[in-house]
């Protein structure tokens, strides 16, 4: 069993900037299928950034601009990033890392992610 842990969530001011990362327990979730989604209140959860299996990083959230929203991998240290730039009181959420062994595709997620870590709270305040 993976077992994720986030961090690097707190509160920002409009404009600014965060990286979360997140760190597996194991390493075979580097054949994975890995991502970063958000989930606000009341709303369902999305997917903001995704890497396949074969290491291709797509920023998938529907957002006016999606280069605020970077995703990396460090293989050697079993740590997914998710780099975020000129925050927006909208991209205030709980974010959270998963993994897909499989890779089976999700209309709103992405991927059909079977493993979560706990989440790391971002607010961002204008």
């Amino acid at each position: 069993q993976i077992q994720l842990v986030e961090s690097g969530g707190g509160s920002v001011q409009t404009g600014g900037s965060l990286r979360l990362s997140c760190t597996a327990s194991i390493a075979t979730w580097q054949s994975h299928c890995v991502g970063w989604l958000r989930q606000a209140p009341g709303k369902e959860r999305e997917a903001v950034a995704v890497i396949d299996r074969d290491g291709t990083a797509m920023t998938v959230i529907p957002d006016p601009n999606p280069r605020r929203f970077t995703i990396s991998k460090d293989d050697a240290n079993n740590t997914l990033y998710l780099q975020m730039n000129n925050l927006k009181p909208a991209d205030t959420a709980t974010y959270y890392c998963a993994t897909d062994p499989f890779c089976v595709p999700r209309a709103k997620t992405w991927y059909a992610f079977q493993h979560w870590g706990q989440g790391t709270q971002v607010t961002v305040f204008a």
